[in-house]
């Protein structure tokens, strides 16, 4: 199974799926550019963690929007505020495999349909994923995966692998930065049809070098997400 494959598949279900984050008509989605074509994101914002917070904030607050959202398959230089994505000397992870929801921490996180808890962990290192949950699902014979990172800490206390989730609870919340990776909050989801022997973290972000092969397993989430075709421009 292959993401193209995968998302014809899901696609069908589009409609069953539970919100993960909380929607109402009224709300407004801004579609926000992390990439080298963004000349705000200057390394003093993006080495300071309050600044880059309050970049996001102001960002929103001047669009009227409620999130900010999009990123998947986006090559973004904002990563290289952290040396967790600069592992390789020759070439450091720069493209994105999930999609960001921007908003303020304590924003709920749904489970979009029923699963059970694959995994969770705290990935604390600055820049990582902070407090993050996996579950496991299975639509139409199909087993995938939807990762969700930058929770807060209570998000995965009490958890248990292999317990089951129901669709619409109330699985996370964004977090702060201390717990969320030193991020300004937001939640990164993903999709990842096979995470083999991996446990409570899979990369989110790869090298451009490995691109295919990555989005090969991790598919489009706006396929279960459906919220990019309401984000406006940021300019």
């Amino acid at each position: 199974m292959n993401a193209n494959n995968f998302e014809e598949r899901v696609r069908g279900y589009a409609g069953a799926f539970h919100p993960v984050v909380p929607v109402t008509d009224s709300d407004r989605f801004l579609r926000m550019d992390f990439t080298e074509a963004n000349p705000d994101l200057t390394d003093d914002v993006l080495r300071d963690t309050g600044r880059f917070s309050a970049y996001v904030a102001s960002r929103l607050a001047a669009a009227g929007a409620t999130y900010g959202i999009g990123g998947y398959n986006e090559h973004r230089t904002i990563y290289k505020r952290s040396h967790v994505f600069d592992t390789a000397a020759d070439e450091p992870r720069r493209l994105h495999l999930g999609i960001d929801v921007w908003s303020p921490a304590g924003t709920p996180v749904y489970a979009p349909l029923e699963g059970t808890v694959h995994s969770f962990a705290f990935n604390d290192a600055y820049g990582d994923y902070g407090a993050t949950l996996i579950l496991q699902h299975e639509v139409d014979g199909l087993l995938f995966h939807t990762l969700y990172g930058h929770l807060s800490l209570a998000s995965i206390e009490g958890k248990k692998e292999g317990e089951d989730i129901a669709k619409g609870s109330w699985i996370a919340s964004f977090g702060e930065p201390a717990e969320n990776g030193q991020w300004p909050p937001h939640l990164h989801f993903q999709l990842v049809i096979d995470m083999g022997e991996v446990r409570g973290d899979y990369p989110g972000v790869c090298r451009y070098s490995e691109r295919d092969r990555f989005l090969d397993n991790c598919p489009d989430p706006d396929t279960i997400l459906g919220l990019m075709n309401r984000a406006e421009s940021e300019r």
